[in-house]
């Protein structure tokens, strides 16, 4: 595995949340968030699984029948999305309120599920029970079974990041269903309303990011974006800079030998964690939800050293 540090931040002052200036010559303000599309979001999303276990893509040989499940997972998110009503977003006020504070409009934290997550979670259990998954079928039908209460215990551990690990699997479809659900409340947000609401947190919903991208937009061509693990908006951030604690000190960036150069670990020295970033400048085919599945041998490489992974991919949940 090979690494390389992070250059001097152009940013200005450290601490300093700010959109990435890398944009030289070109759009000088990248925009701050794009929102998700849940019209094909997941449809995407389930390619690119396809695709990668096609490929071997970074070794994913070993991974082929599990990339298979995750993109069939991902069409039954998909399926849903159409069939739904209309989420319920936060009344104007509510969200100019949180705005002023610099907290997230649809925050995760203080979620409470209502009709619409609740069908969103029934169809999505009942499109996955149409999916070959021997391992999964018992917690699946266990869910199916569970009263409304016991249904939205779960969420608020997916929601909070404490789930207990007897319970893996059945807290994983809950997830899966979450994520459609945060989509596409997040889609309904007036994007140019948004503001940071702090390091490694989504504007949207304050979850964790999966990865980040380089992109290669006209609009912001260089500029880096976190990907949110939950509702898939993407926020920009600036460049050698920790996602996690905002340090642009110690920042260094490892990848396999002999890789394509297009998904790295981005380490922090100041709190030894890391987050993959992933080019899609140089590979526009890059998903950040599927290619960090993929490219679990880089994550099995990185628990060689001293840092842990600081990344959260709902569908690597007890990894």
């Amino acid at each position: 595995m090979s690494s390389s540090p992070g250059s001097p931040n152009a940013a200005g002052t450290p601490g300093a949340l700010q959109p990435d200036p890398s944009n030289i010559g070109g759009v000088q303000q990248p925009p701050f968030v794009r929102l998700p599309d849940p019209a094909s979001l997941f449809d995407m999303r389930a390619r690119r699984f396809t695709a990668l276990a096609e490929a071997n893509a970074f070794g994913a040989s070993t991974l082929k029948p599990y990339l298979l499940f995750l993109s069939n997972l991902g069409q039954v998110q998909h399926a849903i999305v159409a069939s739904l009503p209309e989420p319920v977003l936060p009344t104007p006020d509510a969200i100019e309120w949180a705005r002023s504070f610099e907290m997230p409009p649809i925050d995760r934290g203080s979620f409470v599920a209502d009709a619409v997550a609740e069908m969103t979670l029934e169809r999505f259990i009942a499109g996955a029970g149409n999916i070959d998954m021997p391992e999964s079928a018992a917690a699946l039908e266990t869910l199916r079974q569970a009263d409304t209460a016991t249904r939205h215990d779960l969420m608020r551990n997916v929601l909070a990041d404490a789930i207990p690990v007897e319970a893996l699997s059945g807290h994983i479809f809950v997830a899966l269903a979450l994520q459609v659900h945060f989509a596409r409340l997040a889609a309904g947000l007036d994007a140019k309303r948004l503001v940071p609401v702090g390091d490694g947190a989504c504007p949207c919903c304050g979850g964790p990011p999966v990865s980040s991208l380089i992109v290669g937009w006209p609009t912001a061509h260089g500029a880096r974006y976190c990907a949110c693990s939950l509702c898939a908006t993407l926020w920009n951030y600036v460049r050698i800079r920790c996602t996690q604690c905002g340090s642009t000190k110690g920042i260094a960036y490892q990848e396999i030998d002999g890789g394509s150069g297009t998904v790295k670990a981005e380490t922090c020295d100041n709190c030894h964690a890391y987050v993959k970033v992933l080019y899609q400048d140089k590979e526009p085919s890059l998903e950040p939800v599927a290619d960090d599945v993929a490219s679990l041998g880089l994550d099995i490489l990185m628990q060689e050293g001293p840092y842990r992974r600081g990344a959260v991919n709902l569908f690597l949940l007890g990894y």
